[in-house]
């Protein structure tokens, strides 16, 4: 702990891992390896959130993704009041959800149909018991350096560097569960081919994120994605995007738009519930349609398609316009090339190693140069962003507090943030 811990954070911290696992319930909040304790926050804004002593951050973690408008968003807010005055959750059929439903697959020619559930992990769950289901296959084709949530199948990284072994990354998850998922690493196309000739009938699912956003971005070649595609068609396997980070940050129609490459599932999340709990899996009608009460591949839940998650992921949905990504765009670029600048400056260069890897509105801080997969991450990539963290959060600027996550642009971070943003790298 340093000067930057209140009383008041260290307090609330004290009580929290008191009641709860490691203090958080999302490892990723607990500030590991920071020499300081996470921050409670309790209102946000705009850009901008406040902690409970009233100090307040130009916000680049933004809920992890899903509020590309900026915080409490004027219209999703009066939507979500007027929803809440007629009740949150039905468990029942209602209209809220085909409104959401009817506006997505409208705009989006490569689906029919859509289930809504309630995070990524659980879309994402979804599309592989789905794909399992329709092909009558077990094994799964995962990369090593894609996040696909934290079902146990997916759950997984390389393991001896060997084309299809693995092994898990978490405790708990059983060697039989992962003996059924091939990792392979980013950009090896060569690789993919030599499982599918391995297990010709075997393989049900290529599972990818087409831009991988979850351990720092590692953008892949359209010649990569296209290959998978080839691939997958040629074994009669599935092709799963998972696109909860990247749907509607590039584009309304996410990588698959930016590609042209037509997944036959695709996974949705984050922006489709506009900072509300939600998850989606995504396809052509006679691929959706294995899926019960009219198939035998089961799924349920409780809070399914909740009214609040469905009013509020269409009204956000709505504002993302042409002309708001032309907006969120020059954003993100003019606040990339502050970050830039004054990495070069502060200090007489304290961080002149450091450099941008940009998508869109997404931005990810490393040292070195860019990896391509996760087998090539910089060296010392977390001491330097620990360092750099510190420093931000002194300032008032408050990044996710991991190496390995990105930072997201908003519509909100308009040229008055951005004034003030500099305002305070500079001060």
């Amino acid at each position: 702990m340093n000067q930057q811990t209140s009383k008041t954070q260290q307090a609330f911290f004290e009580q929290s891992k008191a009641l709860v696992p490691g203090g958080v319930h999302s490892p990723v909040r607990s500030f590991k390896g920071l020499h300081t304790t996470p921050r409670f926050f309790e209102k946000a804004k705009g850009a901008k959130i406040w902690d409970t002593d009233g100090k307040d951050y130009i916000d680049f973690c933004m809920s992890f993704g899903p509020l590309v408008l900026g915080h409490a968003n004027e219209t999703v807010e009066n939507a979500l009041k007027e929803q809440i005055s007629r009740g949150w959750s039905y468990g029942a059929c209602e209209p809220y959800s085909l409104a959401l439903a009817s506006y997505l697959v409208e705009r989006l020619p490569h689906i029919d149909q859509i289930r809504f559930v309630n995070s990524g992990t659980e879309a994402v769950m979804t599309a592989v018991r789905l794909a399992r289901g329709a092909s009558g296959r077990n094994k799964i084709i995962k990369f090593n350096g894609c996040y696909h949530g934290h079902l146990d199948s997916l759950l997984i990284k390389a393991g001896s560097g060997l084309a299809g072994t693995s092994e898990a990354t978490s405790d708990g998850v059983p060697k039989n569960v992962t003996d059924d998922t091939l990792i392979l690493e980013l950009g090896d196309l060569a690789a993919v081919r030599e499982v599918f000739e391995r297990y010709p009938k075997d393989i049900a699912l290529i599972a990818i994120e087409p831009l991988p956003a979850n351990n720092g971005i590692l953008p892949q070649t359209l010649e990569f994605l296209q290959g998978l595609r080839a691939l997958a068609t040629e074994f009669g396997a599935y092709l799963l995007f998972d696109e909860v980070i990247s749907g509607f940050r590039l584009g309304f129609g996410g990588m698959t738009e930016r590609t042209g490459i037509t997944p036959d599932v695709v996974c949705y999340g984050k922006i489709i519930g506009g900072g509300l709990p939600v998850g989606a899996v995504a396809a052509k009608k006679e691929i959706m349609e294995h899926l019960s009460p009219i198939g035998n591949v089961y799924q349920a839940g409780t809070l399914s398609a909740n009214p609040l998650a469905m009013v509020g992921g269409l009204e956000t949905l709505k504002q993302l316009t042409p002309e708001a990504y032309v907006a969120l765009n020059s954003n993100a670029k003019n606040i990339i090339q502050l970050f830039t600048d004054w990495f070069a400056t502060f200090e007489n260069g304290r961080f002149k190693d450091l450099s941008i890897v940009n998508e869109g509105s997404l931005f990810w801080i490393h040292p070195g140069e860019a990896p391509k997969n996760a087998s090539n991450m910089p060296a010392h990539l977390t001491e330097r962003f620990y360092e750099l963290f510190s420093v931000l959060l002194d300032k008032g600027i408050y990044l996710a507090p991991n190496a390995y996550e990105i930072s997201f642009i908003s519509l909100a971070h308009d040229k008055a943030t951005q004034e003030e943003l500099k305002e305070r790298l500079y001060s």
